[in-house]
């Protein structure tokens, strides 16, 4: 049978954290923390649980110094418990002139001690039981003990009153001598040894996470103890055996810190979400590159996901009663048929989230289409499936008066990995999509007709333009190394945005015409009309960026 340490009393948290863990488990009860570790290092017992993390208090500092010190031991799973903490004396009438408890209980009651009891003197003890049984033998019933209601009722107590500390949870870290496997939604516990003084140690540590893809679910930076030197405590989403967790350290040591061993890894566990998530599955319709990349992203984060598509062994009808959200993202001409033929079967209390660059009529179909009781939003995610992440990318995100709980939790998930989001109304959305993409795209189409029929030869254009000019030259050549069947489709979108590559069009047959004629003076004027409604600030930034683009290309040309 497993053992597992726990500092008492009996029936305290640490206890039903342990219950909950393993409830078949033999519990060893510690009255104090150092005899606990001193008896888990030794290998007399098993696995150990200590609190790490309080929604009230914050990371507990304490827990982490012994974690710290501990030799060939791990962090291997977590528990997290609702904290319910009730006010218990001797005699339920009398009125109380001193509260006692833990000094972590009575922080995590602060708010209600100063809200029932402002000003009425506060006893830290470190052995509950203890002092309960010294209050029992002296008779003092004006003492009032705050602790878990079990351990009240166990020592003789009356309840005067329940959840001092309401909407609090403690995280409790399991403790094991042997690392625990991947499960494949894990976190890493880190922690460096005191370090050198150095501008950006901090900032360039986090870039060996980030610049991976690799989410910091938790960070702290501290002076030791000891040296006064900065130490850092990180928690990322990944296991110690993965290739980018393992890459980061390496680097973090060589390139960074400069120093071998400066890392000590606490462990890797199964990773804990102490927020409430409302969506446990997503399905696809749809089995393209794009579904994939998302569903890779969405199993990362603990959903479950389900693809489906032409070749896919269980069919979009099937998929969409086994599902919370369904996601439909299929090529944009096929959306709003897609949309039409499938959405219908949503039942109450689902939401359906359509991945395309076009909103206003798809959204119309969608909602249509769907009952009253069903979410619906667009996003239109503005990279492709060979991203890496979504960081610093741009999601254009249209809800309706239907997107409520679940589509603001994809909403979070896109916000939590770095995407610059943005929220269009349908319309908007369209008229936006015209100018960044279905215009360039028609410009970049109509630019390399006429190079051909002008028998332009393509290695002569970079030794007759500038960097500036070159853009377009870019651009072109970016859509005409892709899917051409992408391109197509956006440029066949419909909605607002065929307004902007018309309105383009009428107005540049009209400069061709100033410019045939050398309507100089017209030009000019148009040229400085626009630089009024471009503002100087916009005029600044984008020449910032020329410059910026303009320098990377001239070192690689």
């Amino acid at each position: 049978m497993t053992t597992i340490a726990v500092v008492g009393p009996p029936g305290s948290h640490s206890c039903l954290a342990a219950k909950q863990f393993n409830a078949e488990a033999e519990l060893k009860i510690y009255p104090d923390l150092r005899q606990a570790v001193r008896a888990f290092q030794s290998h007399e017992i098993e696995q150990m649980v200590i609190p790490v993390y309080n929604t009230r208090l914050g990371g507990l500092l304490k827990s982490f110094q012994i974690l710290e010190k501990l030799k060939n031991s791990f962090w291997i799973d977590n528990v997290v418990l609702p904290i319910h903490l009730s006010l218990g004396s001797l005699d339920r009438e009398l009125d109380l002139k001193m509260l006692m408890g833990t000094s972590p209980i009575l922080r995590q009651c602060e708010e209600y001690i100063n809200r029932i009891y402002p000003g009425i003197p506060l006893l830290s003890v470190s052995n509950i039981v203890r002092a309960m049984q010294d209050i029992k033998q002296e008779g003092l019933t004006d003492r009032g003990v705050l602790e878990a209601e079990t351990v009240l009722l166990d020592n003789g107590f009356v309840i005067r009153e329940r959840e001092a500390a309401p909407h609090n949870k403690t995280r409790f870290a399991i403790l094991g001598h042997e690392i625990a496997p991947r499960t494949g939604y894990d976190a890493t516990a880190l922690i460096t040894i005191p370090l050198k003084d150095r501008v950006g140690m901090l900032y360039d540590t986090l870039g060996e996470f980030t610049s991976r893809g690799i989410n910091i679910l938790d960070m702290r930076a501290e002076n030791d103890v000891k040296t006064q030197k900065l130490q850092i405590y990180i928690e990322a989403e990944g296991h110690i055996d993965d290739v980018e967790i393992r890459s980061a350290l390496g680097n973090i040591e060589k390139a960074v810190v400069q120093e071998s061993d400066c890392i000590k890894v606490l462990g890797s566990y199964p990773r804990v979400d102490m927020r409430v998530k409302r969506i446990k599955s997503f399905g696809f319709i749809g089995s393209g590159d794009m579904s994939k990349w998302f569903a890779q992203k969405l199993e990362h984060e603990g959903y479950r996901t389900i693809i489906t598509g032409r070749s896919s062994k269980i069919r979009p009808v099937e998929m969409i009663c086994e599902v919370d959200v369904v996601i439909i993202c299929v090529p944009i001409s096929k959306t709003a048929e897609t949309v039409k033929k499938y959405s219908s079967r949503l039942r109450d209390g689902q939401a359906l989230i359509l991945l395309a660059g076009e909103a206003e009529n798809i959204l119309n179909v969608a909602l249509a289409n769907t009952g009253e009781e069903v979410e619906v939003m667009l996003v239109h995610n503005l990279w492709g499936p060979k991203a890496l992440t979504m960081k610093d990318k741009n999601a254009c995100v249209v809800r309706t008066s239907r997107s409520g709980a679940l589509c603001s939790e994809f909403e979070a998930f896109l916000y939590k990995h770095g995407a610059l989001i943005c929220h269009d109304s349908p319309t908007l959305h369209d008229l936006l999509m015209g100018v960044g993409q279905k215009l360039p795209t028609t410009i970049s189409v109509a630019l390399a007709l006429a190079l051909e029929q002008n028998e332009i030869e393509i290695d002569d254009i970079s030794k007759h333009s500038t960097l500036t000019s070159v853009y377009a030259i870019l651009g072109m050549a970016r859509v005409h190394f892709q899917n051409p069947r992408t391109y197509a489709e956006i440029m066949s979108t419909g909605g607002a945005g065929r307004r902007i590559v018309k309105s383009f069009a009428d107005n540049l047959s009209r400069i061709i015409n100033l410019a045939e004629e050398s309507r100089i003076e017209e030009l000019s004027n148009l040229i400085e009309e626009n630089r009024n409604y471009l503002t100087e600030d916009f005029l600044k930034a984008g020449m910032k960026q020329a410059l910026a683009v303009d320098k990377t290309l001239s070192k690689n040309s």
